[in-house]
C-alpha cells in the first residue's frame, strides 16, 4: 500500500505528461507482478464498486473525534470529497486500534486488495461494531495519504491522475511493447493474477482469450477548414446514429458484445443470439446498437430503457427492439484485418452480410456527394433522420486505435439551444472542490404575475477559469439558502444551454430531460425575465417528433 500510495502522490503532484509516465514506468519496474496487477486495476479505474458508502465512514469518523458535526460538514463543504475530509483531519485524531485487523502500509497492495479490504463484503450490517472496529483499525495502521486512497477505494470513488492512454505508454516504455499490442491485450476484463500480468508483458504472448474486443477508433471533431480542401472522392460520408458504440463478436461458436467502455453487455440484448450459427466463426464487427423501427433508428430515448437491465423480458424487447448497425469489420475468419484500407474492409463487410442475413443485424449506407456543399446539405438533414450528424472516413484509412485526427471526422448538428436561469450550484470534485462548478438551470413557466422558475437540467462545463472564478465569487454573495453541498442562488445570470437531444420525462419536474446539456455562453447582455419558457422547451421537443 505504501509504495503505490507514492505513485499515487508522484502522479497527483505534477501537470507534466512525461513525469507522469516516468513514475508510472518506474513504478512497474519496481513492483512484483501481484502487486503489480492490482496497481494496473485501479490506474485504469476498474474498481467502481462501492464498499462502504461515504455516509457510513463520515459516521464512523464521528464516532472516534471530539469534532462536531457541524464542523466536519464546513470542512467537507470546502474540500468537496468526504473521503479526503476524512483523511485530513485524521492526522489531528489520536485512533485507538481495536485489534481487529493488523493490515497496515506495509501490507503488500495485492494482500489489501484480495483478503483485507473484501472482508467488508461478509459484513451485512453495515452499521455493525465488526465494520466499525475494521475501519478504525485501518486508519489507524495507516498514514494520511494512504487513508486517503483507501477511504476512495472503499468508496468505489477512486481515479488517478493518469488517463490509460498514459499508462500504456508508461507500460510501453518500460517492456518494448507497442502500445497497440499493449491496448488490445487489455480491453475487456482484466484478470487480478500475477499470470495475467506477466501475459500481459510478454513480447511472445499470442493467446488472447475470444471474448477479447479490439480497441475502437474513435473520430474527431471536424477541421472544417481543413477537410473542404481535401478530395471529396476520396471521403465516404455516412450517418452518426445515436445508440451505443458497440463490437458484435463471434468467436469459437460464442457470441459477446462489448460496449466502448468496455462493458460486456451480452446479456442486456439478447436478440443477437439469432446471429450465432449465421455469421462466420471469427468474425468481429464494429457499429451501433440502436432501437428500431422497420428501416430507421429510434430515438434514444427507447434505448435508455434496454440499458443496465439485469432481466430483458419479451415485453422490453417488443416494446423496444434492438438492431445493429455495422460500420466497420475487424475481423474476417478468426483475421485481423484492421491494417487493409477502410474500403477493402467495407467491401468484406457488406458482401458477409449480405451473404449470411440477419433481420437484426445490417450495414451503414454511404451517403453519395461530389462537393463539399452536398455534404452541409445532407447534414442539414440529419434531425429530420434521427442522426447526430455525419461520420466522414478517408477510403484508405486503416483501423487505429483511438483518436487520430486526419482519418475519421465526425460532423455534427449544431446543438439546440435554449436560455435559462441559473438557480443551484454545487462545489466540483478534485483540483476543483473549492470552487462552484455544477449549476442547475431554469425555465420560465405560467404567464404575468404567476411566473415561475422550473428547473429543467444542470450543466458543469463550458465556462473557462475565468469565468468559474468570476461566478464563484458571485454564488458565495447571493446565496439564498444551503441543502448539503447544493445553495441555493438569487436567480439573476442567464446561460445558453446547448443539447443533443431533447425528451419527455416523468422523473423531471420540468416533463422534459435533454441529452449531453452543457454551457455555451454567459448571456451577461440578457435580463432574466428574457430566458426561455417551459413552453418554449416544450414546442421544441414536438418538432421533434
Amino acid at each position: 500500500m505504501k509504495r503505490f500510495t507514492q505513485l499515487f502522490l508522484d502522479v497527483d503532484a505534477t501537470t507534466s505528461t512525461n513525469a507522469k509516465v516516468r513514475a508510472i514506468q518506474q513504478y512497474f519496474h519496481d513492483e512484483n507482478p501481484q502487486n503489480a496487477i492490482w496497481a494496473l486495476y485501479l490506474l485504469m479505474s476498474k474498481t467502481r464498486k462501492r464498499l462502504i458508502t461515504s455516509r457510513v465512514l463520515r459516521e464512523i469518523f464521528l464516532q472516534i473525534s471530539e469534532i462536531p458535526e457541524w464542523l466536519f460538514e464546513e470542512s467537507a463543504s470546502h474540500v468537496g470529497d468526504t473521503a479526503e475530509t476524512i483523511a485530513l483531519l485524521l492526522r489531528d485524531v489520536s485512533i485507538e486500534p481495536t485489534g481487529t485487523s493488523s493490515a497496515g502500509g506495509d501490507t503488500p497492495l495485492h494482500e489489501w486488495m484480495e483478503s483485507v479490504i473484501p472482508q467488508v463484503k461478509e459484513i451485512k450490517d453495515k452499521e455493525s461494531d465488526r465494520l466499525k472496529n475494521l475501519v478504525i483499525d485501518w486508519w489507524a495502521n495507516l498514514q494520511d495519504d494512504e487513508i486517503f486512497v483507501l477511504n476512495k477505494v472503499l468508496t468505489g470513488a477512486f481515479r488517478m491522475g493518469a488517463s490509460t492512454k498514459l499508462v500504456v505508454k508508461a507500460l510501453s516504455a518500460e517492456y518494448g511493447l507497442t502500445e497497440a499490442v499493449l491496448t488490445h491485450r487489455l480491453m475487456g476484463d482484466i484478470e487480478t493474477t500475477g499470470e495475467f500480468y506477466q501475459a500481459l508483458i510478454d513480447p511472445d504472448e499470442t493467446d488472447a482469450s475470444p471474448s477479447r474486443p479490439y480497441p475502437f477508433f474513435l473520430a474527431a471533431p471536424i477541421d472544417v477548414e481543413k477537410f473542404a480542401a481535401e478530395p471529396m472522392e476520396q471521403w465516404q460520408a455516412e450517418w452518426k446514429w445515436d445508440g451505443i458504440r458497440a463490437q458484435l463478436i463471434y468467436r469459437e461458436g460464442q457470441l459477446f458484445i462489448w460496449s466502448r467502455g468496455e462493458d460486456l453487455i451480452t446479456h442486456q440484448f439478447p436478440e443477437f443470439e439469432s446471429a450465432v450459427g449465421v455469421i462466420p466463426d471469427g468474425t468481429v464487427l464494429d457499429g451501433e446498437i440502436v432501437c428500431w423501427d422497420a428501416e430507421k433508428p429510434l430515438d434514444f430515448n427507447f434505448l435508455q430503457k434496454r440499458l443496465g437491465r439485469k432481466r430483458v423480458t419479451k415485453k422490453l424487447m417488443a416494446e423496444n427492439p434492438v438492431h445493429f448497425i455495422a460500420y466497420d469489420l475487424l475481423e474476417k475468419e478468426g483475421e485481423d484485418i484492421r491494417t487493409m484500407p477502410l474500403q477493402a474492409r467495407r467491401a468484406a463487410m457488406t458482401a458477409l452480410i449480405d451473404q449470411h442475413p440477419n433481420e437484426c443485424i445490417s450495414y451503414a449506407k454511404p451517403l453519395a456527394f461530389e462537393t463539399f456543399e452536398a455534404l452541409e446539405d445532407w447534414r442539414s438533414q440529419s434531425r429530420a433522420m434521427g442522426a447526430e450528424g455525419l461520420m466522414l472516413k478517408a477510403l484508405n484509412s486503416p483501423y487505429l486505435v483511438g483518436r487520430k485526427r486526419g482519418y475519421w471526422w465526425k460532423h455534427k448538428v449544431d446543438p439546440m439551444t435554449l436560455d435559462a436561469v441559473m438557480i443551484y450550484a454545487q462545489a466540483g470534485t478534485g483540483k476543483r472542490s473549492n470552487l462552484f462548478t455544477d449549476y442547475t438551470f431554469a425555465l420560465w413557466k405560467g404567464q404575468g404575475e404567476g411566473r415561475t422558475l422550473v428547473p429543467f437540467t444542470k450543466a458543469y462545463s463550458g465556462l473557462d477559469n475565468a469565468e468559474i472564478e468570476k461566478l464563484d465569487r458571485w454564488i458565495r454573495r447571493h446565496t439564498n439558502e444551503k441543502f448539503g453541498p447544493v445553495r441555493s442562488v438569487e436567480p439573476f445570470h442567464v446561460f445558453e444551454i446547448g443539447f443533443e437531444g431533447i425528451a419527455e420525462s416523468k422523473r423531471h419536474k420540468s416533463g422534459i430531460a435533454v441529452r449531453f446539456p452543457r454551457i455555451l455562453r454567459w448571456r451577461t447582455d440578457k435580463p432574466m425575465k428574457e430566458a426561455d419558457t417551459l413552453a418554449s422547451a416544450i414546442a421544441l421537443l414536438k418538432s421533434r417528433v
